[in-house]
C-alpha cells in the first residue's frame, strides 16, 4: 500500500518501536524507524519526514537533543514527544518537551488511538 505521508520513528527500544510502525501503518501512513538520535537525523538529512515521533529516553543523543535540532534544521517538521518518564517527577516532563518544540508529548503507556489522532491533527489523513 503507497502512502505519502512519511513518518519517522525514533525509538531505541524495539518491541516498542516495531508497534509502532505497525500502528501507523495499519492506519495508512508509511513509516520509517531509527534506534537512536543519532540515526534519526540520518534518515531525516536523507529524506525530511512529514513527521517525527521521538522517544525522550535515548542512548547518546537523547531526545530533547533530537527535538532541538530538527526544531533548528527542519521547523516545518512537526515532533510527538513520547517517554514514560512524562509527568513522574522524573527527568523531563511534557510540558518541556512542549516548550522545547515538540508539538505533542505523550506519556507512555498510551492507546493506539491518541497516537493516531495526535498524528491525524499534525499531518491529516493517511493517503491510501
Amino acid at each position: 500500500m503507497a502512502t505519502t505521508t512519511d513518518i519517522l520513528i525514533i525509538e531505541d527500544d524495539a518491541i516498542m518501536r516495531e508497534a509502532l510502525v505497525e500502528w501507523l501503518q495499519a492506519a495508512g501512513y508509511g513509516a520509517r524507524k531509527a534506534a537512536d538520535g543519532f540515526a534519526g537525523l540520518a534518515a531525516v538529512k536523507q529524506a525530511a519526514p512529514a513527521l517525527v515521533v521521538t522517544d525522550i529516553s535515548l542512548p547518546g543523543m537523547n531526545g530533547a537533543m533530537v527535538i532541538a535540532e530538527l526544531k533548528r534544521e527542519y521547523p516545518e517538521v512537526p515532533v510527538i514527544a513520547i517517554s514514560c518518564l512524562f509527568d513522574c517527577g522524573h527527568g523531563m516532563d511534557s510540558d518541556a518537551a512542549i516548550a522545547l518544540g515538540a508539538a505533542r508529548a505523550l506519556a507512555k503507556p498510551f492507546k493506539r488511538g491518541d497516537l493516531l489522532r495526535a498524528v491525524a491533527d499534525l499531518v491529516g489523513s493517511p493517503t491510501r
